[in-house]
């Protein structure tokens, strides 16, 4: 049986924002309208990282890209292709013929004003869409975004996340920033105290949010339900001089084991910064309030 045309989005959709949302509701529309698939083509990598060994700090692993395009747009298919020395000195005719025409079946392309593609970055949207003309396919390049007068880009929005202004990265991200990652044994601490907490390590290459305490909410794999957390994101400096950044997190009226789980954080608000506090107690204080405050924010009933 022959595969169905695609309507192909191309992008690398970090952070899935809402510049991205723009192109890729463009792609469903585009895609219904013309009976073809709805597709995302994107690289399990950011091209700096081989074009330059540029350390590029990203908004999401690459499963979180493909989980929110997936839950936020009905998408038949996320393509993410390896992006490596052989791509990246693929001659972008070569990219838009043999890659995009005949491997992924395009029938249509949408990408946005500023995509770069094929060996050195030759191709870009003017010559994306002189060749899809030249081959007969469609095409459709989609304008910038602005929102209060800033135009969305991912590395505006990593800035926010940076400074932990979760408030703004919401809104610039159009949902809000999540991090997820498999629940890793801890040293039990919060335990003892009374505030069992679980713990992911940031993922490798991921953007850290401001170190300090944020409301969250949490996403717990085969748990049907969403509960609220209070995150720790940094190294918890009364307890360990352990450099190593974790997502250490306390979720309200949940018992259980979670250790090899996979869970979901998305980053609400930003509570207070981290602080090294003279003992135990007045860190168990303060959890206790921080608790409360997220509480009272989220609306949990007692």
């Amino acid at each position: 049986m022959k595969q169905p045309k695609r309507a192909i989005a191309l992008g690398f959709f970090d952070g899935v924002h809402l510049g991205h949302s723009k192109l890729l509701q463009r792609t469903i529309d585009i895609a219904k309208s013309n009976g073809l698939s709805a597709a995302v083509y994107t690289f399990d990598r950011h091209p700096a990282s081989i074009l330059s060994g540029e350390n590029v700090p990203l908004l999401n692993t690459t499963a979180d890209r493909e989980y929110l395009i997936r839950e936020m747009f009905n998408i038949d298919d996320v393509i993410i292709d390896r992006f490596d020395k052989s791509l990246m000195s693929t001659h972008w005719e070569s990219f838009i013929r043999d890659i995009l025409v005949e491997k992924y079946n395009a029938g249509y392309l949408i990408a946005g004003y500023d995509y770069k593609f094929g060996h050195r970055g030759e191709g870009n949207a003017d010559l994306l869409k002189l060749k899809a003309n030249e081959l007969g396919l469609g095409c459709e390049i989609v304008d910038k975004v602005l929102f209060n007068d800033i135009t969305v880009s991912s590395t505006h929005i990593r800035g926010l996340i940076a400074a932990g202004d979760m408030r703004n990265a919401t809104l610039f991200l159009n949902h809000p920033h999540i991090l997820s990652g498999a629940v890793m044994p801890g040293k039990q601490l919060g335990r003892t105290l009374g505030i069992p907490t679980i713990n992911i390590p940031l993922p490798e290459g991921i953007q850290q949010p401001a170190k300090g305490v944020y409301a969250t909410r949490v996403f717990i794999e085969g748990v049907d339900r969403p509960y609220i957390g209070v995150t720790n994101v940094g190294t918890r400096p009364t307890v360990t001089g352990d450099s190593r950044i974790l997502v250490e997190t306390y979720i309200v009226d949940f018992e259980g084991d979670l250790y090899g789980k996979l869970v979901r954080h998305e980053f609400l608000e930003y509570i207070r910064p981290e602080i090294r506090f003279p003992g135990l107690s007045e860190l168990k204080q303060q959890v206790f309030s921080d608790i409360e405050q997220v509480k009272k924010m989220c609306n949990v009933r007692k």
